[in-house]
């Protein structure tokens, strides 16, 4: 099923009536997963759960629209990966993978005491979210899927196939002089011109995406342990997801943003393609970002999705959650 922009069809709460939070129960904690690393995350609401994965380097506020909305009605939840923001880097890096993060993904359930969730993942999240899949379906009620990708998303980067062979040489040369990459890192992520460059090739809309969630973004990235992003980013590039699509059967919808330079349509297209039963959204104005672009109408999207799922606010699926 194949749909474009049309807002007018649906019906639903105003944004107005979601933008005050202050009766919203709002949980943070940390958890001990299964290496000892501290898991960080955080709970807002009650309801049926909802689990969202970020993209790599990215920040929780990435999300920051679905939580204001969503969370009136369901019980949303966000974590950092390890190595990201306040989840630390395991001390072990034999343990900074993806099925380690999907090993954090089964613990954070458990501890939670959640059987079963609707999982979104925006970017690398889905990608991360197919592993999850592969290794623990049972988890899994639903899928949202945002600018995703299931293999390398970075062929064709930018409309040029120079991408990975320099990601190749930077990694490199961040193993032979890692403080003086470190520091030329924070300085590029951090100039005026990180903003603009970023826009102009398809990762974010400013005529659309308010300035201060890019600035967080970008403070987020410049943040990062270095080579925890490369061992990370390195791991995406390998990893292939594609043979999972074939076994997903439960229902999904795919959101995609016809101005991605990122992550082009052809990704989208092909979780489409093999996800059986799954929807297709092609936002016209969508950049990389489609969430914070145009969130009113992407909201409004995923919640008539839910409901024509069958997984409304009214009915819960949980075995009851531990104190946090």
């Amino acid at each position: 099923m194949l749909s474009t922009l049309e807002p007018r069809r649906y019906e639903s709460r105003s944004m107005k009536e979601v933008t005050d939070l202050s009766d919203v129960i709002k949980q943070t904690g940390a958890f001990e997963s299964f290496d000892g690393t501290p898991v960080y995350y955080e709970v807002r609401g009650t309801g049926r759960p909802i689990v969202l994965c970020y993209g790599i380097a990215c920040p929780m506020n990435h999300w920051s629209h679905q939580l204001r909305y969503f969370s009136k009605n369901y019980q949303t939840i966000v974590f950092d990966y390890r190595g990201h923001h306040r989840t630390p880097a395991p001390q072990d890096r034999a343990n900074l993978s993806m099925e380690a993060i999907c090993r954090d993904i089964q613990g954070l359930m458990n501890h939670l005491g959640l059987q079963k969730a609707s999982f979104w993942g925006h970017s690398y999240g889905v990608q991360l979210i197919l592993r999850f899949y592969d290794m623990s379906p049972e988890f899994v009620e639903n899928l949202v899927f945002i600018n995703g990708f299931a293999k390398n998303p970075i062929n064709g980067l930018f409309g040029f196939n120079a991408a990975e062979p320099l990601f190749r040489l930077f990694k490199e040369a961040h193993r032979k002089f890692p403080t003086i990459l470190s520091t030329a890192w924070k300085t590029a992520v951090l100039s005026p011109l990180a903003i603009p460059i970023t826009s102009l090739a398809g990762g974010f809309n400013l005529s659309l995406t308010n300035l201060k969630d890019v600035e967080v973004y970008t403070r987020g990235v410049a943040s990062m342990d270095l080579e925890v992003f490369t061992i990370l980013f390195d791991e995406m590039l390998n990893y292939d997801g594609t043979p999972v699509l074939d076994k997903i059967d439960v229902p999904t919808l795919i959101i995609s943003g016809n101005k991605d330079g990122v992550t082009p349509r052809e990704h989208q297209e092909l979780l489409h393609e093999r996800i059986r039963s799954s929807q297709l959204l092609r936002v016209p104005y969508g950049s990389h970002c489609t969430q914070l672009d145009m969130p009113e109408f992407v909201n409004l999207r995923i919640e008539k999705f839910l409901n024509e799922a069958g997984y409304s606010p009214q009915s819960q699926i949980r075995k009851g959650r531990k104190k946090v």
